[in-house]
């Protein structure tokens, strides 16, 4: 299990159904918990950091889907708040940007609504905020 929380960032979820999976009794899995837990193998604040990170920086993921995966881990909204300040506000919107007029340029359709909502459903999936897609699709709008 040392290694398995090594390779990767794991949180407590993830390593009680990995232990769930090894037929153990409840005082034994609660013991490897506990161990885990002390050596510092498993740290919700560091897990719920870097899958903010990585999920931002490399699937381009925006803030509410990221909390809402991270609330599917039974992390705490104290550290959910605390890793989304990992991502900078500037490099945020720069992504998202980039996200989205990448996105509005490879929609076959040329314009009208089903484009409009081909847009705004691919960036709602992200986890990007209502606010920012509809500016951007105003703004994308007046540019055409």
């Amino acid at each position: 299990m040392e290694y398995y929380c090594a390779y990767q960032e794991r949180c407590y979820k993830e390593v009680e159904e990995k232990l769930f999976s090894f037929y153990l009794t409840l005082d034994e899995k609660e013991t490897i918990l506990i161990y885990l837990i002390e050596n510092n193998y498993i740290n919700e604040e560091r897990f719920a950091k870097s899958f903010t990170r990585g999920k931002h920086n490399y699937k381009n993921w925006g803030k509410n889907r990221i909390k809402n995966e991270l609330k599917f881990r039974d992390i705490s909204s104290k550290i959910i708040e605390t890793a989304l300040k990992e991502i900078e506000n500037e490099t945020y919107l720069e992504n998202f940007n980039a996200l989205a007029e990448k996105n509005w340029s490879n929609i076959k359709q040329t314009k009208g609504p089903k484009k409009n909502k081909k847009f705004i459903d691919f960036l709602l999936r992200k986890g990007y905020e209502n606010n920012l897609i509809y500016n951007k699709l105003n703004e994308l709008e007046k540019e055409q």
